[in-house]
């Protein structure tokens, strides 16, 4: 194994197990330091056997095109300013592109930026317009158990398979029994 740079990018390698959250125990986390083991034990930030959050934060996540990630990581930074006062903790991960028609992989590789915010819900509300505005050239797609603001019709306009969805659906569930107010308006509106 080659040894591990003790910075990268200003950052410093860490001397001890810590939380993203660093008032948070260690206990959740994954094993850090250095350990070796199979990809699906290390590969989450938390062991499986524990909640991965504290409760007290709210989540954002945009999923693009793999192409325009650097694109986009350069329009985040240019936002630190109204980023940063809400910001907790920041994820960037890679996706493989899928085939499943509602998925935010749908036929691209992806790139997902995922935020986790202070649970101050006014805040948030004040930022995912400029937010999202700004990273609208990007065709962003939102996590969809996530918080997002996005339009329906342009969350719609993201996914080329909806209306083959829609059709499925309504085949299987003609009288809308598994619908609720979300996905009313935000797939069938």
């Amino acid at each position: 194994m080659e040894p591990i740079e003790q910075e990268l990018f200003g950052g410093q390698l860490a001397d001890r197990k810590v939380h993203p959250v660093l008032a948070l125990s260690a206990e959740a986390c994954t094993e850090q330091m250095g350990a070796v083991g199979p990809w699906q034990a290390l590969l989450p930030h938390f062991k499986m056997e524990f909640t991965p959050s504290s409760g007290e934060e709210l989540q954002t996540e945009f999923f693009v095109a793999r192409e325009n990630a650097p694109a986009v990581a350069e329009v985040l930074r240019g936002k630190s300013d109204q980023l940063n006062p809400l910001l907790m903790i920041s994820e960037v991960r890679s996706i493989e592109a899928d085939d499943l028609w509602m998925s935010t992989a749908y036929g691209r590789d992806s790139v997902a930026f995922h935020f986790t915010w202070y649970q101050d819900w006014e805040g948030l509300q004040a930022l995912l317009p400029t937010l999202e505005e700004a990273l609208s050239p990007f065709d962003i797609r939102p996590h969809w158990g996530k918080n997002f603001g996005m339009e329906p019709a342009v969350l719609r306009s993201r996914y080329e398979k909806l209306n083959d969805f829609r059709a499925l659906v309504n085949e299987f569930d003609p009288s809308g029994k598994f619908r609720n107010a979300f996905t009313q308006r935000y797939l069938f509106g």
